[in-house]
């Protein structure tokens, strides 16, 4: 399809200097009607300028799309993920990646709502987000044309787009012209991430300015917070018994983390098309719930069932990473994981305090596999037969004791 073959293309777009450039290069570029799409996942005050700005571009109302998305968000993608309890390359809660998918999801919708014919982001071609959009997009509507503008146009460096900007009026704040922001930020409700500038240098130690949801652990509270958790098929359903949205439970999550200094990391990983990136990432609500979901499933799941999901989770968080949520393999392992929290339930308490999330309690009335008239360390009345174990031990034993024989022979 060539450019002038695009009648109608649906943008995600924030409002800020780089989608609004993007915005006027679509039309003068495709000569297109654009419908513009901002999902609202949490970010707070940064949506504000997308509406009059879409109208300033003489976006008609009609085609300027703000939803929200907050709980479908949190309840199907972000819940889901933490099912799994998730983590990518042993430290990274996948805050950005779990909401790529979503993204796409109504990215699609909306073009078939409008007729549009294709859909165009603002991912550049060094990074993960254009995969994921773009893996989403096909999965959902094959035919889709995606318009990735970092990998057409020739405006690579912030000097071009501020020109670019000043040729065809788009208004740029002066943050822009004095260097802009520090730091290339994504925010929603799991996390916020902090990459470029002055974290292109991994040895060099992110400023404490740079922080927006977490004071540092050595300025946090002096007494600890005790929180109960209480999770209904291994889904968070209430905090301190107070019952509330899955978006809420959430926000009311990042908040108590934020205020003790939880859930602050820096790191390396690794990019689907194959370069190390530097990172720094908070994410307190999930740095609580992560240890939480564990401590639950710990007291209902069978042994085998915890370890084969402890198994299966760095592949789930590779399909989540790579922007494979639509694929059929990651769908069937949703089945599986879901099908194993059928009896997680019951309330875990965590103790809050620097920076440092501690389980210090967890109990269910209804599913819990925990026997202490068996596991006791006192008389148990007979419901454990400790010369059990001699036979199951000498039978596990036996192809070492079989190998060391022949070694001694041999020798």
């Amino acid at each position: 399809m060539a450019a002038n073959d695009v009648k109608k293309v649906v943008l995600a777009y924030s409002g800020g200097l780089d989608t609004s450039i993007i915005l006027k290069w679509l039309q003068v570029t495709y000569g297109c009607e654009v419908v513009t799409f901002t999902a609202d996942l949490g970010q707070g005050d940064e949506l504000d300028a997308a509406r009059p700005k879409a109208l300033q571009f003489g976006i008609a109302p009609e085609n300027i799309y703000i939803d929200d998305l907050r709980e479908e968000f949190v309840r199907d993608f972000v819940f889901p993920m933490f099912r799994a309890n998730t983590v990518y390359e042993g430290e990274y809660l996948l805050g950005t990646s779990i909401a790529r998918p979503l993204i796409a999801k109504r990215m699609i919708e909306i073009a078939n709502l409008t007729g549009a014919d294709a859909i165009a982001h603002g991912a550049t071609g060094k990074g993960n987000d254009q995969v994921r959009f773009e893996l989403g997009a096909y999965a959902l509507r094959p035919d889709i044309r995606i318009i990735a503008p970092w990998r057409e146009w020739d405006l690579l460096s912030r000097e071009k787009l501020l020109a670019y900007a000043e040729q065809h009026a788009i208004p740029v704040e002066m943050k822009h012209r004095q260097g802009g922001s520090p730091y290339s930020m994504d925010a929603n409700l799991l996390h916020i991430s902090y990459e470029g500038r002055h974290l292109e240098d991994p040895a060099a130690e992110a400023e404490e300015s740079m922080w927006r949801w977490t004071v540092s652990p050595e300025m946090a509270p002096d007494a600890p917070e005790y929180v109960d958790l209480e999770f209904a098929h291994g889904d968070l359903v209430s905090i301190n018994g107070l019952h509330m949205p899955a978006h809420e439970l959430l926000a009311l999550l990042n908040r108590l983390g934020g205020k003790h200094g939880i859930g602050r990391i820096d790191l390396v990983e690794n990019r689907y098309v194959g370069m190390k990136s530097r990172g720094c990432y908070e994410t307190p609500g999930g740095t609580i719930l992560l240890p939480a979901h564990r401590a639950i499933e710990s007291i209902t799941l069978d042994r085998e069932v915890a370890h084969l999901k402890d198994d299966l989770m760095p592949r789930y968080a590779s399909l989540i990473y790579n922007g494979y949520w639509w694929s059929p393999e990651r769908r069937a392992l949703q089945t599986l994981i879901d099908h194993t929290q059928q009896a997680v339930n019951g309330w875990v308490r965590v103790k809050l305090y620097k920076g440092n999330v501690k389980v210090v309690g967890r109990d269910s009335k209804s599913d819990s596999l925990f026997d202490s008239t068996i596991a006791t360390f006192e008389d148990d009345a007979g419901a454990y037969d400790q010369k059990d174990a001699a036979g199951f031990i000498k039978l596990n034993a036996l192809r070492m004791r079989i190998a060391a024989n022949l070694a001694s022979r041999k020798s």
